[in-house]
Order: structure tokens, then C-alpha cells, then sequence
């Protein structure tokens, strides 16, 4: 018997893939409802009224399980529907307790202690493993800021309406996708609207020619240092550079960190309704003195600032998280020194979805069944797992030194690896009809 910690996509899938093989799991979901945080409701949840994916509908969605026909980026609340009624298609509600915390996590043995808590009432169940999916943007990264800020001080994850900037002086620190979304919401509201941002980004629109950005580009993939030139002329003939709008530069390539996908921020930043700012330097009260020593007054500071790692129910050396921002993994999901620990979903990749999340999970559920049957491709695997030293699958990718992109992955190199493992793994397995037509 396994445990799945999360009810969102990842551990949707998670639970998906378990029952798809016929693998035992009890589900722990702190929310009465599957969705995870694309489920406003949920208390737990960081998402904001105006939310929409960043990523198109068809290149997100689970391969198995399209999403309905409509707008090209649905908003959240047609996302958190579609992931119910992917758990319902699936009979997963039956597998979970819901309105469950889960508070500890300890090994016994070659078995997992896993302690509960529902309504106050603690509970202890023993399991052969526990695939943890709880998710990587619930816990905020709030930097301390210099002097002291005599206003409000909020972060993103806390942001939910944009009632909360009528008629005030609003600054928001940072640039990154949910960053750019607030800053927008911000200027139909505010009495003023500036964007701190201390280094630069690449700014992709949501469509080109009429077509969602991410659905463009050829069948071939071009090699990466020519992919990566393409790709950032092709946007400066269509945006131009950042530094037309008023914001730096960025002083690396193309993709070695996450693009900034939004038509509007640039629109209104060239309407002069945010106004660009560098990085803050010092705060006198209301006001803010900046990098380049300009300053102004704030009501209002929005820190969008991401998000942290955060397993509070497990000690981090059982993560084999000694060093860094995220523990290290085989692919992102296998312990190299405990077989029955697996972190599902702990992945970010341009273009990945929730397909190549989904690819995951079957390739772990496909890995318990065969090493149970003593398969010879999960001993393979298994000593792939093992000899891991920390290798990322980057694809030659230089990725910054970033909190957020310690566990990103370039998407091709890694769904190219899953691929094969999954291939393998279905090679010598000894299936139910059903599993044998799902053979790649």
C-alpha cells in the first residue's frame, strides 16, 4: 500500500496511474475537493480572480483526457472543473481522505509512518512507500526589505481581487508571469501602478499570427544555441527589447530562465500606465528609494516574489536535500538511497504541461509494478536510479542560479529519458489486456 500526498494535477495523475496498474494508495488531500490550488476555494489556494493559463489549453491538458473545446487559455475556474471531472472519469474520489493534513512522515524499517490529522484527530498508517505531490507554489519566498514600510505589505500568494488597489500607490516587486498579471489587474484599479524589477526577462505574447505562442514551431527541433538565437530574434521583431519599455535587458540567452508570457504588461508599460523601477534600496516610511536612487511614495507593496520548496512533514535529509534549493533527484521524482520516497511533480520546463507531468507518474507506477514482479527492466532502472550523482537533464541549457530553476528541466531532453524508460519498463511486463493496448 502506497501514500499520495496532493489532489492536484500531480497527484491526480499520480492516482491515476496507480489505479491504471493496478498498484493499492490511500490519497491525502488538505482540501474537501481535488484541484489543488487551481481550486479558488480552497483555502490553501494562491490563485487570483483574473488567472488564466499561461500555457494554451491543448498543449497543457493530460493527453488521455482532452479538455473541452473554448478559448485558447482558460480561465481557473474552467481548470479547476476539468481536473474534477478528470477525478471523477477515473473513480479517484474513492481513494482519498479528504480534509487531511498530513503532519509527519517518518521511516520504520523498509516501511513509511505516516501521521495524519482530520478534524483533530491524529491518525498513524503504515505504508510501503509515499509519493509525495503536494505541489511547489504554495509556500511564498518573502525577502526581508531594507528599512521599514509604513503601508501594506503583501505577498502574491495572498493576492486574490483587485478591490484591494482602488485609489492607492501600488508597487509590485518582481517580473515573473504572476507578477506581470498583477501589475495588469492593478492599473484598472490603482491611483498608480510601478513594477520593481532588477534583472531582465524575456517577454513572450500569448498569441503570434493569431496562434497561441506555444503551439508554434516545426515538427524538427533546431539545435539548442540555434533555437535559442531564432527564437529571441523572432520575439524582438515581434515585442522588441524590454529596454524599449523601459525595463533591462536580460544578460543571458534565451530560455536559461522562464519566459514571461503576457500580451499586456509591455502594452500598458508603453502607455505609460505602470511605470518600470529598479530594485529597491532602501524604504523611509511610505517612501522607496530605488537602485538608481530615484524615489517615490507607496500605499501599497505586492511582493511577487515566487514561491519556496516545502515539505513540512519530512525531515530534509530524507529528501536528500543536504545542499541547494530543491533536493536531488533522478529525473525529479526517484531517491537515489530510499526506494520507496518519490517527489512527483517537483519539475518545471518550458512547454511541459500537464502531459509531461502525467508521463511521470506513469513511469513511476510503471517502475513499483515491475519491481515487484522482479522485472528485469525495473533492476535496470533501479541501478540507474542508484549510480545517480545529481546530473540534471538540462539539455546543455545554461539555466541561472535561481531558487525557481533549481528544478528545471529542458523539456525534450526529459521527456526524451521518460520515454525510454517507460518503453523499457512496458517491454517485459506481464499486462491485463487494457495495459497491453496502452504499449508505446
Amino acid at each position: 500500500m502506497f501514500a499520495v500526498i496532493g489532489a492536484g494535477p500531480m497527484g491526480l495523475a499520480t492516482a491515476r496511474n496507480l489505479k491504471k496498474y493496478g498498484i493499492p494508495f490511500v490519497g491525502f488531500e488538505l482540501n474537501a475537493d481535488v484541484g489543488g490550488l487551481w481550486d479558488i476555494d480552497n483555502p490553501h489556494s494562491t490563485m487570483y480572480e483574473s488567472a488564466h493559463l499561461i500555457s494554451s489549453r491543448h498543449m497543457t491538458e493530460y493527453a488521455e483526457f482532452p479538455m473541452k473545446e473554448g478559448a485558447p487559455y482558460p480561465h481557473h475556474s474552467e481548470l479547476r472543473d476539468y481536473f474534477r471531472s478528470y477525478a471523477k472519469h477515473f473513480d479517484l474520489y474513492e481513494n482519498y481522505r479528504f480534509n487531511t493534513r498530513v503532519v509527519n512522515i517518518v521511516k520504520s524499517g523498509n516501511k513509511w509512518l505516516l501521521t495524519s490529522d482530520k478534524n483533530g484527530v491524529e491518525a498513524t498508517d503504515t505504508f510501503d512507500g509515499v509519493l509525495i505531490a503536494n505541489g511547489t507554489l504554495h509556500k511564498p519566498n518573502m525577502p526581508s526589505l531594507p528599512g521599514y514600510f509604513d503601508g501594506k505589505l503583501i505577498h502574491s500568494a495572498d493576492y486574490c481581487s483587485a478591490d484591494i488597489f482602488d485609489g492607492k500607490r501600488v508597487l509590485v516587486v518582481g517580473c515573473g508571469n504572476s507578477a506581470c498579471d498583477i501589475a495588469v489587474d492593478a492599473v484598472h484599479r490603482a491611483k498608480s501602478v510601478d513594477l520593481s524589477v532588477r534583472r531582465g526577462y524575456y517577454f513572450l505574447p500569448k498569441f503570434v499570427a493569431g496562434r497561441p505562442v506555444d503551439t508554434l514551431g516545426g515538427k524538427t527541433p533546431l539545435p539548442r544555441p540555434l533555437k535559442q538565437k531564432v527564437d529571441a530574434a523572432m520575439i524582438r521583431m515581434v515585442v522588441g527589447k524590454p529596454s524599449d519599455y523601459g525595463l533591462p535587458d536580460p544578460d543571458y540567452k534565451m530560455y536559461e530562465s522562464h519566459p514571461v508570457i503576457n500580451s499586456l504588461v509591455l502594452h500598458h508599460l508603453g502607455h505609460g500606465d505602470i511605470s518600470p523601477r529598479g530594485g529597491i534600496q532602501d524604504i523611509q516610511g511610505k517612501r522607496v528609494i530605488f537602485s538608481d536612487d530615484s524615489s517615490a511614495e507607496y500605499d501599497l507593496i505586492l511582493m511577487a516574489t515566487g514561491y519556496k520548496l516545502d515539505y513540512p512533514f519530512m525531515e530534509r535529509e530524507l529528501l536528500n536535500w543536504k545542499d541547494g534549493d530543491a533536493p536531488s533527484m533522478y529525473l525529479n521524482c526517484f531517491h537515489p538511497n530510499q526506494p520507496g520516497l518519490f517527489m512527483m511533480g517537483m519539475i518545471e520546463a518550458t512547454g511541459l504541461g500537464w502531459e509531461g507531468r502525467n508521463e511521470q507518474a506513469e513511469m513511476v507506477a510503471l517502475y513499483l509494478k515491475q519491481r515487484d514482479a522482479k522485472a528485469a527492466s525495473a533492476l535496470k532502472l533501479q541501478s540507474k536510479i542508484e549510480s545517480f550523482r545529481g546530473e540534471r537533464m538540462d539539455g546543455g541549457y545554461g539555466y541561472l542560479q535561481l531558487e525557481r530553476m533549481a528544478y528545471y528541466v529542458h523539456k525534450e531532453t526529459y521527456r526524451r529519458a521518460i520515454t525510454q524508460h517507460i518503453r523499457e519498463l512496458k517491454s517485459d511486463l506481464n499486462a491485463s489486456p487494457e495495459l497491453q493496448a496502452s504499449r508505446v
